[in-house]
């Protein structure tokens, strides 16, 4: 069989299900965001002060940044587990969250003075954070790969990674209420490595669990 023919086979076989892949993935996101709000609940909640901390810039600049990964996650992961669609549109908004840190960061250099930059970027949760995000993150992820092995995927490792992306994305949109650092630096630094954990264990799922 020719690799054309055996992506059209996969794809018919893709909408062929009880349920139309498109739709599990929103059914997904809906129950993995419900799992994600119960952790951070019991887990850690929110902090204290969010009443007045959704009056700054910084604070409400955490949520712009993760949740445009989130999204541009699930626009992406949904064109990977179908064979034969159209990632490279998809794939081009993922730059949307990396560069949204980056402007945040050289704006708060710029407005911070350089003897406070390793202060913001340490910051006072990054072992809270590094361990939260991860957590939060797990069930959505779990989700998201069984989503994957329902779709067929022609590229697993990648689709599991963009996975662990949007699980990270996710969970770092919910981590963000709880967080007391606010800084881009911080956001920048600590977000990014947490998020990192839920991407790799994405990958190395998806090279186990989803290939085909």
């Amino acid at each position: 069989m020719k690799t054309d023919d055996l992506i059209r086979a996969l794809d018919a076989d893709a909408h062929s299900r009880a349920m139309p892949l498109g739709s599990a993935w929103w059914v997904a996101a809906g129950a993995a965001t419900g799992i994600a709000a119960v952790v951070f609940s019991l887990a850690i909640g929110p902090r204290a002060d969010i009443a007045t901390a959704m009056h700054t810039m910084r604070f409400l600049a955490k949520f712009v940044f993760t949740t445009a990964l989130a999204v541009s996650a699930f626009a992406l992961i949904r064109a990977l587990s179908t064979p034969g669609a159209s990632t490279s549109r998809a794939a081009a908004w993922m730059i949307a969250a990396p560069l949204l840190v980056a402007v945040a960061v050289v704006l708060e250099l710029l407005s911070v003075p350089a003897a406070d930059w390793g202060r913001r970027l340490v910051g006072s949760n990054m072992v809270v954070c590094l361990t939260f995000i991860p957590l939060i993150g797990i069930g959505p992820l779990a989700i998201f790969l069984a989503v994957l092995r329902y779709g067929a995927p022609t590229r697993p490792v990648l689709a599991g990674t963009v996975a662990g992306l949007l699980a990270g994305g996710l969970a770092a949109t919910f981590y963000a209420a709880h967080c007391f650092d606010d800084s881009p630096l911080f956001v920048a630094t600590w977000y990014t490595i947490a998020i990192a954990i839920l991407a790799a264990l994405g990958a190395l799922s998806g090279r186990l669990l989803v290939r085909w």
